[in-house]
């Protein structure tokens, strides 16, 4: 099991912050990835085409890693709800069939879906949250229920959100297959903490931002594109999306042609090499360390907290449907008023998400961070 990192951080002894779920602090490597990056931007006649494009391959290689996808088969883009507006501009949707949606899933995978219905022609069909917690036997039954339209793709995160429960993939996906349908993962809180393989799984798109679990900057996400789909029309029209179009040479629009694999999908602006290389590091930092290291710690110090909630009035999803890193409770005579505030004035910091409270502990948490939670707790509900 991974040790704490806390000393690759600049967090302070006194802080418990359990919040990786709604953004990471930056290590202290990629804060100064980050400061280089600016000061390069500064000088930028010292920064040429070799090492842009050396940069592009750094950054492909070390998101692909993280799924075991190759390197061209990753979009470089902005955000997570690029890339499933990217995915919906690919992907036909059948007149008459239906679309399958977590309930209150994040925005991008289900939002994408809502708008385009009414106009296409097809339903969206929400699964909603099982009481058990077990949102991957939901999904199947959904999936396989008969007298359903035709299923035409499923949009989904592979952990949700709020309350932390994990879709078994491999199952959902082999469930989507039978029914000859696409699959989109929202792989957001899944990506370098939890092991994904695409080329055994096999989705059509997958998505993640490196803002939350993989430890670097806003405004920076990855797309995994199935070649199946790589012939695609871009939902951006840029120089390097085509195979000549170049400013250093006549003509200008030498070849239209769009380039081959996944950088034809690729933002505008894609040469932001601050915030590219920043977020290389820190998915090589995850990748270094490793995901069966990183859940096993993390899942420790979830549990060690779960422990610690014995006899309090608060509901703890079970083990077997949670995903190990998130840990959200659930009050069934109702979040205490100001909780996460009173929380944050200890120096805890959680996060409210639709009336349960999120923990979500990162490697550089340890056990005092867990039992300033628990300590802090306790008085709060008392």
């Amino acid at each position: 099991m991974l040790g704490s990192q806390r000393d690759a951080f600049d967090i302070p002894r006194e802080i418990a912050y359990l919040n990786a779920a709604s953004w990471s602090p930056l290590p202290r490597a990629v804060q100064e990835a980050g400061h280089a990056g600016v000061a390069r931007k500064g000088q930028p006649w010292r920064w040429g085409a070799a090492d842009q494009a050396a940069q592009f391959a750094r950054a492909r290689k070390a998101a692909a890693a993280l799924i075991g996808a190759a390197p061209e088969d990753i979009a470089l883009i902005p955000s997570v709800g690029y890339g499933f507006a990217t995915a919906a501009k690919i992907l036909p949707v059948p007149q008459g069939s239906r679309v399958l949606l977590l309930a209150d899933d994040h925005s991008s995978p289900t939002l994408e879906w809502m708008q385009r219905a009414p106009e296409g022609g097809f339903t969206t069909e929400v699964v909603g949250r099982p009481a058990d917690g077990d949102w991957t036997a939901a999904l199947l039954e959904a999936i396989e229920r008969s007298g359903a339209p035709p299923l035409a793709l499923v949009s989904i995160s592979s952990v949700h959100w709020s309350d932390g429960g994990l879709v078994d993939l491999a199952a959902v996906g082999a469930a989507v297959k039978r029914q000859g349908a696409a699959l989109l993962v929202d792989a957001t809180h899944h990506a370098g903490v939890l092991p994904i393989d695409v080329v055994a799984l096999d989705p059509d798109f997958l998505v993640f931002p490196t803002y939350k679990w993989v430890l670097g900057p806003y405004g920076r996400a990855f797309l995994y594109v199935a070649r199946r789909w790589q012939q695609g029309v871009p939902l951006e029209q840029t120089s390097y999306s085509r195979k000549a179009v170049a400013a250093e040479t006549a003509p200008y629009f030498a070849d239209l042609a769009f380039a081959e694999g996944a950088q034809r999908f690729d933002m505008g602006e894609r040469d932001h090499f601050i915030s590219l290389e920043m977020a290389s590091l820190g998915m090589e930092m995850m990748a270094a360390w490793g995901h069966a290291a990183i859940s096993a710690r993390l899942a420790m110090l979830n549990e060690r907290i779960a422990a610690g909630l014995a006899g309090l009035p608060v509901e703890v999803p079970a083990a077997r449907v949670r995903a190990p890193h998130v840990l959200s409770l659930g009050f069934p005579q109702g979040m205490p008023e100001r909780l996460v505030e009173r929380l944050a004035a200890a120096k805890v910091h959680v996060a409210p998400r639709l009336g349960r409270l999120r923990i979500s502990p990162h490697v550089y948490n340890d056990e005092a961070d867990a039992d300033a939670f628990l300590s802090a707790f306790r008085r709060c509900m008392t």
